[in-house]
């Protein structure tokens, strides 16, 4: 704990402070860090929950130095002020301390479809004011990329199960195991009296190369070995596709279960890598190699043909073995509740349609997160979620003033 007292203590209290305009969810980090140190410690976790109730989540999982450590002004001489870490003490503890109660309930139920951090922001905000929240989820637990996309080692999953718990508290009822968009239709839900639905169905759907070999036993998409990594023998070499966040957790996951040689193979240089610089970092320290400048043109069962892709160099072709490969060039919608509900449209990019608050093309039905975004970060769905519930409102406003004038 004192690491944390003592970067709070070199927060200069900005009257202006630039960390709260670099998050996306505008977390009150200088109120929060004024209480924290003047031993109100309780009052400082209502505040940050309150604007975010992920904080406890996007505390660990946020890339602090694109958003609030970022633009700390500490940055210009000396070490940012560790943001993370303090709210994410702060975050633990009031979860720890919170007692959560079912609220007074006005009347109104909404349909919340995924649970991943759009789906569970969306569900404690609008059940906290009293809507009656039902979450429809696919799997046999709650989390969504959360649990399933992102390694045990960056997130501890049992901090998914104390949400749960709180969800429970404050009324939400949780369906699991239940796919909404074939059997069960958004008509379905409308005609069981939901007000409004929300769709934060995350983005599964994991992009193709198109070349030669995708099929075949030892090639296998990034996010699919995530859900479930010991589920798979990869051998003692593995090559990492692409050069992303998700590319950088899957070769450390890897890493972790077993592959003795791990690589990241990327058609162009490491300053053009998309991932964040602390992931490449950690990667690297974990051992992970990047082997740049090769664009795979074949997978083989012993491992990729490639072409050379260096502007300095002659073009040329290449090999390089591996016992399996893992391809993590991004993912998209999974179209089910497109295609079986009508009045929903998806976008060129394959996404569904929403505008900037989360009302898509059918009235009642709101989206927001990955499947409105594409793969995004946490704090972003946040964001997102917390436009749509005052979206929500609005509209169930309408609804009772339309029901009273009838």
């Amino acid at each position: 704990m004192q690491h944390i007292i003592n970067s709070a203590q070199t927060c200069l209290d900005c009257k202006k402070p630039k960390c709260e305009k670099g998050c996306p969810v505008s977390t009150p980090i200088a109120e929060m860090i004024r209480l924290f140190l003047s031993g109100n410690i309780k009052e400082a976790g209502e505040k940050v929950f309150n604007n975010n109730p992920l904080s406890i989540i996007c505390s660990l999982v946020c890339p602090h130095e694109k958003h609030c450590e970022g633009h700390c002004v500490l940055n210009k001489k000396h070490v940012p002020v560790n943001v993370g870490g303090i709210e994410n003490y702060i975050s633990t503890y009031y979860m720890n301390y919170k007692e959560f109660e079912k609220p007074e309930q006005n009347g109104r139920n909404i349909a919340i479809i995924g649970s991943g951090p759009a789906g569970i922001s969306l569900a404690m905000i609008m059940s906290i004011k009293g809507y009656k929240v039902t979450i429809f989820e696919a799997q046999d637990k709650i989390g969504g990329v959360l649990r399933f996309g992102i390694p045990d080692f960056r997130l501890d999953k049992t901090i998914i199960d104390t949400i749960e718990e709180k969800l429970l508290k404050v009324g939400v009822k949780i369906k699991k195991n239940s796919m909404i968009g074939k059997n069960i239709t958004i008509d379905d839900l409308f005609r069981d009296d939901f007000d409004a639905v929300f769709i934060g169905t995350g983005v599964w759907r994991p992009k193709k190369l198109g070349i030669k070999g995708e099929s075949l036993g030892n090639v296998h998409f990034a996010i699919d070995y995530l859900k479930t990594p010991k589920a798979y023998d990869l051998g003692k070499k593995v090559i990492v596709v692409g050069a992303g966040n998700v590319a950088m957790d899957v070769a450390r996951t890897a890493i972790r279960n077993g592959a003795r040689e791990v690589q990241i193979m990327y058609r162009k240089d490491e300053e053009q890598m998309p991932a964040e610089r602390i992931e490449k970092e950690h990667a690297k320290i974990d051992g992970v190699k990047f082997n740049l400048f090769k664009s795979p043109l074949e997978f083989t069962e012993d491992g990729i043909k490639y072409e050379n892709t260096n502007p300095n160099e002659d073009k040329s072709i290449g090999f390089e073995t591996a016992d399996s490969i893992l391809i993590a060039i991004s993912q998209t919608a999974r179209d089910l509740i497109v295609k079986n509900n009508a009045g929903l449209n998806l976008g060129d990019n394959g996404l569904l349609q929403s505008d900037e608050d989360g009302r898509t093309t059918r009235k009642g039905v709101f989206a927001s997160g990955d499947v409105v975004t594409g793969a995004r970060t946490v704090v972003e769905a946040v964001a997102f979620s917390k436009r749509v519930a005052l979206s929500i409102e609005e509209y169930i406003n309408t609804l009772e003033q339309k029901e009273n004038e009838s």
